[in-house]
């Protein structure tokens, strides 16, 4: 083994591990927390929300109906202590991932569930589905994506679906977003000049999670919705330990000698 390629082995591990230390953070998430009402439109709607994280969120709304009034939006945000909003820090990359049921009765007017990632740098980016759009789609901050459009995957009121969402740093060196749809994924989307804001990354303090919005239908007392999120899971990404365990360190440790 040279000590060329000697050096690129060593850089890799100590590069690995320190994408390990700054994103560990994210292994302190265990909980998450309900924001109920984030829209208000319709306050004489019957909210139900129902927290088992990480097994299971239920957001539900019945009775959405008033002569005037746009929608109501429930939230509900990963946390480290069961009482406020985990901050992703700029360099917290990770892989969420949660398998979502959404029913709506009826299906128009439009209720929608899904990723509800606020960036801070380029505002909320959404991933979501809807019930009588049958999208599947990705839109806001730097990127959108059809699933619809280019995957041919679309949704059903009552479908269950595995959503994913990665933030990363790729092969140029760069911040970046890619999506998942039943293990369909997006093309990788860099953060960077000329796209969205401008920002190199997400702002320290982001706050990632999923929503239920549920829109008003003045003509149906009995209009109402439930989005069920399921299998939740945040890791951190890339993990140099899966990384690790593939083989490196024993490979590098075996040349070395």
């Amino acid at each position: 083994m040279t000590a060329i390629n000697r050096t690129s082995s060593v850089a890799l591990l100590f590069g690995l591990a320190l994408a390990t230390t700054t994103n560990a953070q994210v292994t302190t998430i265990n909980s998450a927390v309900i924001q109920s009402r984030a829209f208000n439109d319709i306050p004489g709607a019957t909210y139900t929300g129902v927290n088992t994280y990480p097994g299971s969120i239920s957001l539900s709304e019945q009775h959405v109906s008033s002569p005037t009034g746009f929608a109501n939006r429930d939230v509900w945000q990963f946390s480290n202590n069961g009482t406020t909003a985990y901050g992703f820090q700029h360099n917290d990359y990770f892989h969420a991932q949660f398998s979502l049921n959404l029913t709506g009765t009826p299906i128009s007017p439009r209720k929608e569930a899904g990723f509800l990632f606020n960036t801070g740098t380029d505002g909320e980016l959404y991933f979501i589905v809807n019930t009588d759009g049958h999208e599947v789609v990705q839109f806001g901050g730097v990127s959108f994506w059809s699933f619809n459009a280019n995957n041919g995957i679309s949704y059903n009121s009552g479908d269950t679906i595995t959503l994913g969402m990665t933030y990363f740093l790729d092969g140029n060196g760069k911040n970046a977003l890619v999506f998942s749809a039943n293990g369909v994924s997006s093309p990788v989307f860099e953060f960077g000049p000329g796209i969205g804001a401008g920002a190199l990354g997400i702002d320290d303090g982001s706050t990632l999670g999923g929503y239920f919005q549920i829109q008003n239908d003045p003509n149906n007392p009995n209009n109402g919705g439930t989005a069920v999120f399921s299998n939740i899971s945040v890791v951190p990404e890339p993990s140099a330990l899966a990384l690790l365990g593939l083989g490196i360190t024993p490979l590098f440790l075996r040349r070395r000698r």
